[in-house]
């Protein structure tokens, strides 16, 4: 799984949860230039690279890396004494699990679908 020709480990996501996604979009979009554009009917707004999501009841980054294989990935999260979720799947997109380190620390792991 972790053979240096493949992108294992590499960021391929981030997530910023916020409990007023219009101020958010304003915040990054002055800083950085980002443009965002809306995701499944729902509050959450993708730029490139990553979103800005309504969630008021969370904070903090929350960065996604690549797996070749996501329940092997996931299973060594647990080996190691992580924490990780059920998977969850995006379709046509691929799949994605939310986990925790050994200090709590959120992370995902994220394998793209296969075409």
């Amino acid at each position: 799984m972790t053979d240096s020709a493949t992108s294992t480990g590499k960021l391929v996501w981030f997530e910023l949860p916020s409990a007023d996604t219009e101020k958010a979009r304003d915040f990054y979009g002055r800083l950085f230039g980002w443009t965002f554009e809306s995701f499944g009917g729902q509050d959450y707004q993708m730029t490139s690279g990553g979103a800005v999501y309504n969630d008021p009841s969370s904070s903090g980054l929350m960065a996604y890396f690549d797996v070749d294989d996501i329940d092997a990935a996931a299973a060594r999260v647990q080996e190691l004494g992580g924490i990780a979720g059920d998977k969850q799947q995006i379709p046509g997109v691929g799949s994605y699990v939310r986990c925790a380190d050994l200090d709590g620390n959120k992370f995902g792991l994220y394998e793209a679908a296969t075409s």
